[in-house]
């Protein structure tokens, strides 16, 4: 009997294992028999795989907290070299966690391991530098936004675009009717301040002061704090409890695992920037995009990327289709400016929909974990391709 094929998967981040037991439980329709061991969470788990670390270890945020862990970073990538060349899978796919994963795909080259790559790591923002290189080292990228596959246009590494994976969570969520709310007399106004501590910790103090000032001049909002988890909620809480009484909005809840829900019956969010920006436009809810990391963190980026734009949403849009509040701009005052045309029926808000509808045009009619699954049915099995 021949033996069964062997996957290992690289997945570091919360939206990463998602992603990953999404294209997962595809493939085991196609090979039920498969193996899988690598690096993931709870969804990865739940299907079989076999983790060597969790995501609650990898996961971390901004460049002073990777080179504060550094050492960690390092024993985890040794280790997981040794993995590869002990067992030999019949593919590895790395899917986004590019600071980690492209190092480890240059390694696992040399080592004449197939590498298949995932969810594209964001080169054509930060370091259009790495394309070469992810070209001669890669066997195979999968990506979610169609303009990847032109980024990569001048290169002869094979390149399919097979759709993003929240379009087809989105479609599933809008087939069902959103969960009630607290307050639903009153209008609602959604806070997505991320998922990490650190994101937490820097982005829902100024959403707190601009849901605030907005509760003292504009009466009968509810404000409802999108909250990724119970360790979450937790931080969500110490946030609250070092606001002032002044600076915290009367009508407020941290609702945990009701992210669409909130955004479905929002009138308008404030909204970190990230993959919830995505999520929000497809659910068609008007939003301002808020970004704050650290000092260092902040310069280094400033200075290294390439593109107009930060929010995803206005990257595909190709505008700034919904305003970006980014570090220093990042205030309550500043929020609180930037949403109030949002709530009403004004001609911001009616441009901002148009934009949003245009978004979902683009990102197509969804399929990712399916056609990505074909996908790397055929290459565990396939000679590999060798990189130029």
């Amino acid at each position: 009997m021949d033996e069964a094929p062997h996957l290992m998967i690289v997945a570091g981040e919360v939206s990463g294992d998602m992603h990953a037991a999404s294209l997962v439980r595809e493939l085991k329709r196609l090979q039920p028999g498969l193996r899988l061991t690598g690096i993931g969470g709870p969804a990865l788990a739940a299907h079989g795989m076999t983790l060597h670390y969790h995501i609650r270890d990898m996961a971390v945020l901004g460049l002073w907290e990777v080179l504060k862990r550094y050492l960690f970073f390092r024993r985890v990538f040794r280790d997981m070299i040794r993995r590869a060349e002990h067992d030999r899978p019949h593919a590895v796919l790395l899917v986004d966690y590019p600071g980690f994963n492209l190092r480890l795909a240059r390694e696992l080259h040399r080592r004449r391991i197939k590498i298949l790559y995932y969810v594209c790591p964001q080169v054509w923002a930060w370091h259009r530098s790495r394309i070469p290189a992810m070209a001669a080292t890669l066997n195979r990228l999968l990506v979610i936004f169609p303009f990847e596959v032109d980024v990569f246009k001048d290169t002869s590494l094979p390149v399919d675009y097979v759709g993003h994976p929240l379009v087809d969570e989105i479609r599933h969520t809008l087939a069902t009717p959103p969960a009630p709310l607290p307050q639903p007399e009153l209008t609602p106004v959604a806070l997505l301040p991320g998922s990490r501590r650190q994101e937490i910790e820097r982005l829902l103090p100024p959403m707190l002061d601009a849901a605030a000032e907005l509760d003292r001049t504009r009466p009968g909002l509810v404000f409802h704090v999108a909250v990724a988890s119970d360790e979450a909620a937790e931080w969500c809480r110490h946030a609250l409890d070092r606001q002032p009484e002044s600076r915290r909005p009367r009508h407020l809840h941290f609702l945990t695992g009701k992210t669409r829900d909130i955004l479905r019956h929002a009138r308008a969010a404030w909204v970190a920037s990230g993959t919830a920006t995505l999520e929000t436009a497809l659910l068609d809810c008007p939003m301002i995009v808020v970004y704050r990391t650290a000092w260092l963190t902040y310069e280094v980026g400033r200075r290294l990327i390439k593109v107009p734009h930060l929010g995803m949403v206005n990257l595909i849009a190709g505008k700034e289709a919904c305003p970006e509040l980014l570090q220093h701009d990042a205030t309550g005052p500043n929020l609180a400016t930037a949403i109030l045309p949002l709530l009403d029926d004004t001609p911001q808000r009616a441009t901002m929909l148009t934009d949003l509808a245009r978004v979902r045009d683009l990102l197509g009619e969804g399929g990712a974990a399916r056609n990505a699954a074909a996908i790397i049915q055929h290459e565990l099995t396939a000679p590999a391709r060798s990189p130029s």
